[in-house]
């Protein structure tokens, strides 16, 4: 049996695994609460069957929680995964270099204004994150990135983005400067299905694009010497495909708010556990992204003493010290 055919096995092995934890945690993310619902009758009330308070707890309160959380998960390891192959730097994940700051930026204007429909929060956002992909790439985007540079400037954009939130947090009226707060935290709170079904319709459709473009990204691994070789121009390619990158993680900030550290983390554990990305590995991108970031939300709804923690602490407190171990081993490489 060849190598490649053991890999993908062990990729759809993993991905089988994800996949069954995922459906495990929406269950019992859907039965947890201050009224406990069976794990199997919140299941059956997500599609409508049960008596009617139970449907009604299940579908109005906890679902779009749930499905906020594994559709945004999934598009912001998508596009992390995305963002680390196309710039070749472990670091390069669009909450790090400043993208979802921008994306904040452009959510928190609609959200603490309170005079623009909150249907109009997923534009918002991504127009924020492509001003600052657009900035980014003006100041710092080269054919080869330096890690610390990319990091640098996207760490000065991500406080300056941050101080441009607070005024306009503290400007705005307290009732929408609250509900603006709450949501820069990185919270599912009061997540609504019209949220879910814009932003999340949006984030499908992007990421199927995504899937599409997979051998033009291939493409592009082998190096612009080959890929222009091949036919392909690798600037307008890695161009158009981090746009792709910058809407999937833009989107997902509209939907949770900026949670940090998912779109760092997952395609890291990705490689770990299946090796060179494929096809098959971008599904277990989407399963990995999907279940830390509702197992995030799961622990700090239910698990921790401290009541209306976001997520997004969670998942700071896991992407912090990753962080901090990968910019030591890139700078210890970088010395030998």
């Amino acid at each position: 049996m060849s190598a490649i055919v053991i890999a993908r096995r062990r990729t759809l092995a993993w991905c089988a695994g994800f996949a069954v934890l995922l459906v495990a945690l929406v269950g019992v993310a859907l039965s947890t609460g201050r009224l406990h619902i069976p794990f199997l009758d919140a299941l059956r009330a997500l599609f409508g069957v049960g008596d009617r308070p139970t449907v009604l707890v299940v579908q109005q309160f906890r679902a779009p929680r749930v499905i906020a959380a594994v559709v945004a998960g999934a598009a912001l390891a998508l596009a992390g995964s995305m963002t680390q192959r196309l710039l070749r730097n472990p670091l390069a994940s669009p909450d790090v270099i400043g993208v979802t700051g921008g994306a904040s930026v452009g959510a928190v204007l609609v959200i603490a204004s309170g005079s623009v429909p909150a249907a109009l929060t997923p534009v918002a956002a991504v127009a924020g994150g492509l001003a600052v992909a657009v900035l980014i790439g003006a100041s710092a985007w080269r054919s080869q990135v330096s890690v610390t540079r990319l990091v640098l400037v996207g760490v000065a954009i991500q406080q300056g983005l941050a101080a441009v939130v607070n005024l306009m947090i503290v400007r705005f009226p307290q009732e929408l400067a609250g509900q603006a707060l709450q949501w820069t935290s990185g919270s599912l709170y009061g997540r609504t299905w019209t949220e879910v079904w814009v932003a999340g319709g949006a984030i499908v459709a992007v990421a199927g694009a995504a899937a599409l473009t997979h051998r033009r990204v291939a493409v592009l691994d082998l190096g612009d010497d080959s890929a222009g070789g091949l036919g392909l121009d690798p600037r307008r390619a890695r161009l158009g495909l981090l746009m792709l990158a910058v809407v999937l993680a833009s989107l997902a900030a509209a939907l949770s708010g900026p949670i940090g550290f998912v779109a760092l983390l997952v395609p890291h554990v990705v490689r770990r556990l299946a090796g060179p990305p494929t096809p098959a590995t971008l599904a277990l991108t989407a399963l990995t992204g999907a279940t830390l970031l509702l197992g995030a939300d799961y622990v700090a709804l239910n698990l921790l003493p401290i009541h209306g923690l976001p997520a997004g602490a969670v998942t700071a407190t896991l992407g912090a010290p990753w962080l901090l171990w990968l910019m030591a081993r890139s700078e210890r490489r970088s010395l030998t």
